[in-house]
């Protein structure tokens, strides 16, 4: 089974740490993971211009094309933002809007697949519970199935405080138990519906 995990921070730095932590966990156990990072990666906004439904692909030619083809080939995705005005990067929101493309090829196209959320934010309650519940609100409009953590500290997914510190993210121990409920999930699910 594959796992695509996108990182949708401007930055290589604490969302890439946890997300790539939650891909080497994933790869123990047997997954095959791929990353996408939007560090130094030219993601367009959604034109919402129709070109999509009529020509079956996105009229605009950037580094979506790779996120197309890792959603398409996934069983599970993983959805990792930092925290920006108290929810998602914008460069998670325009990787969302785009996905229109792949929904007009065939809406089916990301059904029954198994979606995972993880926030990361420079304060410990700075937007993590509004970038799951978008994240959330994603999956369930393409038919994917979210998972979270469990009603104990985990309710939407993997949150984290990284205090904008690398340092900081990895001591972080509230969040990776967050983030290993999360997984143990994640991989539940994908082991029951894949």
């Amino acid at each position: 089974m594959k796992v695509f995990g996108i990182c949708a921070s401007p930055r290589n730095n604490t969302t890439e740490y946890v997300l790539s932590y939650a891909l080497d966990e994933l790869n123990k156990d047997g997954f095959e993971t791929e990353i996408f990072t939007c560090q130094g990666k030219d993601i367009k906004p959604c034109m919402h211009c129709d070109y999509c439904l009529e020509n079956k692909r996105c009229i605009i030619d950037d580094d979506m094309g790779y996120v197309y083809e890792g959603l398409q080939s996934a069983d599970g995705i993983i959805l990792a933002t930092p925290i920006q005005s108290g929810g998602i990067s914008s460069n998670l929101s325009s990787i969302m809007d785009r996905t229109r493309a792949l929904e007009a090829i065939d809406y089916n196209l990301l059904r029954g697949k198994i979606g995972m959320s993880i926030a990361v934010g420079g304060d410990r309650t700075g937007g993590q519970d509004f970038a799951h519940l978008k994240n959330v609100t994603y999956f369930m409009i393409h038919g994917i199935i979210p998972v979270s953590g469990g009603p104990f500290g985990s309710n939407l997914g993997a949150s984290f405080w990284s205090n904008d510190s690398l340092d900081d993210i990895k001591n972080d121990d509230y969040g990776m138990e967050s983030l290993n409920r999360t997984l143990f999930e994640f991989k539940n699910f994908l082991n029951k519906y894949i």
